[in-house]
């Protein structure tokens, strides 16, 4: 195995371990499964084109713009956690998140948090891209966001094939995945808050 394939399955694994296509399928099936299959299909066109937009920015720019707005990966965790907690808080109830509407605006609401952020391009996804990209020379970078890109066309398909899944579920078993997955969000929340905290803790401590 060459040295350029073997870092290209690394970063394509760091990415999937952290995206996790899997998963997030039943979390997107919680949070839209109630919507027609165009919606969705369009929600997770968004999502995903928007999660490549910020995985790009922050592998080109990741540490400029962090300088340039004093931003810390643990204030984009703890953020990131407070919002996800609450969204899982909202589905553990089975009337889905309060955060988000019916309307057209709603659904691109739910396109761009909590699918977009910080579901598929979190602080961890984020914090891969700059790990594999920045000052690693633009070889390295490409690789990143290539690799990044295959992941979202993967997680697409499956976001876009959730109704075969949701066909075996049914209603009543969308409400208990509707509340596992807002229980599952709620635990991923606060762990990312928790980690954000410790960052905190941690950089103050030295």
């Amino acid at each position: 195995m060459t040295d350029l394939l073997q870092h290209m399955l690394t970063v394509f694994f760091g990415f999937f371990a952290i995206m996790n296509p899997i998963a997030n399928t039943a979390v997107f099936i919680g949070l839209v499964g109630n919507k027609e299959k165009p919606v969705r299909v369009k929600i997770a066109r968004k999502s995903l084109l928007l999660s490549f937009c910020i995985i790009v920015a922050f592998s080109v720019l990741g540490k400029l713009i962090f300088n340039l707005f004093g931003i810390t990966l643990p204030a984009l965790r703890i953020t990131g956690g407070i919002l996800v907690f609450l969204i899982g808080y909202h589905m553990l109830q089975g009337s889905g998140s309060k955060m988000h509407g019916p309307s057209e605006e709603g659904d691109v609401s739910i396109a761009i948090s909590p699918l977009a952020v910080p579901l598929l391009a979190g602080p961890g996804s984020i914090a891969t891209a700059m790990n594999y990209s920045v000052g690693a020379g633009w070889s390295a970078m490409a690789i990143t966001i290539s690799m990044f890109g295959v992941l979202c066309l993967i997680t697409f398909f499956a976001f876009a094939y959730s109704e075969k899944i949701m066909g075996v579920l049914g209603k009543s078993g969308l409400d208990i995945v509707t509340r596992l997955m807002g229980l599952i969000l709620a635990v991923i929340g606060t762990q990312m808050l928790i980690e954000g905290v410790l960052g905190v803790v941690g950089a103050y401590a030295n």
